[in-house]
């Protein structure tokens, strides 16, 4: 059935309001009515001034603004302007999203706001060291994910792995993996997602965007007892770059200048002692790994491991492995 003339100048009316208008960008009844000839419509400001009404008795919120320059404009949104820039930030800072993907979704989010504070979302937000993947299927690996979790079904697909002449390679012969997923994480700018793997009977932890030919399968996860209790904040303190290690918990000595660096990796609730007036110290459960080693070395002579005694020793032989290899490498 055909909408009638009048719901559809009443429909424009709203479109016209949300698109061109704001609270500094008011529109009189007479532009209004003008901007309705565009779309083939007609209206006297008497009609314009009725419409608006039917628009606020349905909750869309329209104020008006007195005197010379006055007019109508919508007042509030379902995202305010400095949501939306941080949405926008969000995407383009993003490294999974592809650079088509992010203008397509800054492009949507500019439809939440006026045409005029649109223009402020088209920013450019560099963010050093976070190239673009150019890789879409993460989109979808995610769409089936979460269908998974909520069908209570499993997901199967081929886990990849880059080559050096920079492609993605099935691993293990391209052997289909079967998991039961139960959460997706974000961390260090990549999704990942969180399982249970039945023959390995633990949980692990998979990149999306190297997840290829997924699917959903008609058939039940399984190890929900695992993740009754699982902690998933806890889980990414401990596993650096979402890489695995043996569970232990270290003891660290660090000098007061990095505090921050500690709170900001294990969290505000990490019980701190000090050690002398320059020195803390500082228990915390990681899996230990070259990404815990790598992350320690960064850090430099600002801290150190001083429990349990073979993890130092790990370590110690960590980084003279890295001297030697370099030694090698130079021909020294």
């Amino acid at each position: 059935m055909a909408i009638s003339s009048v719901k559809l100048r009443t429909l424009y009316i709203m479109r016209i309001l949300l698109q061109k208008t704001d609270e500094r960008h008011p529109m009189s009844a007479a532009e209004i009515a003008r901007e309705l000839g565009k779309y083939g419509k007609s209206a006297d400001r008497k009609t314009v001034y009725s419409d608006i009404e039917t628009l606020n008795e349905f909750g869309i919120d329209i104020l008006q603004t007195k005197g010379a320059n006055g007019g109508y404009y919508i007042g509030s949104r379902k995202f305010e302007l400095p949501e939306l820039k941080l949405l926008v930030d969000a995407v383009q800072a993003s490294k999974f999203i592809s650079k088509k993907k992010s203008e397509e979704l800054i492009k949507k989010l500019e439809g939440l706001a006026s045409e005029h504070d649109a223009r402020q979302l088209q920013r450019n937000v560099f963010i050093y060291n976070r190239p673009k993947t150019g890789n879409e299927t993460v989109y979808y690996n995610v769409d089936k994910i979460h269908a998974a979790i909520l069908e209570n079904k499993m997901i199967q697909y081929k886990y990849a792995e880059w080559t050096v002449q920079k492609k993605l390679i099935p691993k293990k012969g391209g052997e289909f993996y079967t998991v039961s997923p139960w959460s997706l994480t974000w961390d260090d700018a990549n999704y990942y997602l969180i399982a249970y793997d039945e023959e390995a009977d633990c949980i692990k932890h998979y990149r999306v965007d190297k997840m290829q030919y997924s699917r959903v399968i008609d058939k039940e996860r399984v190890g929900k007892e695992r993740f009754q209790n699982f902690d998933l904040a806890e889980f990414a303190k401990k596993t650096f770059s979402m890489y695995g290690g043996q569970d232990e918990e270290v003891t660290l000595v660090c000098d007061n200048n990095i505090v921050g660096v500690i709170l900001d990796r294990f969290g505000e609730n990490i019980r701190i002692v000090p050690a002398d007036e320059e020195h803390f110290r500082v228990r915390a459960l990681v899996a230990v790994s070259p990404q815990f080693f790598g992350w320690m070395t960064g850090i430099g002579d600002k801290m150190r491991i001083v429990a349990p005694k073979h993890v130092k020793e790990a370590y110690e032989r960590y980084l003279l492995h890295i001297i030697n290899i370099n030694k090698d490498m130079s021909g020294d």
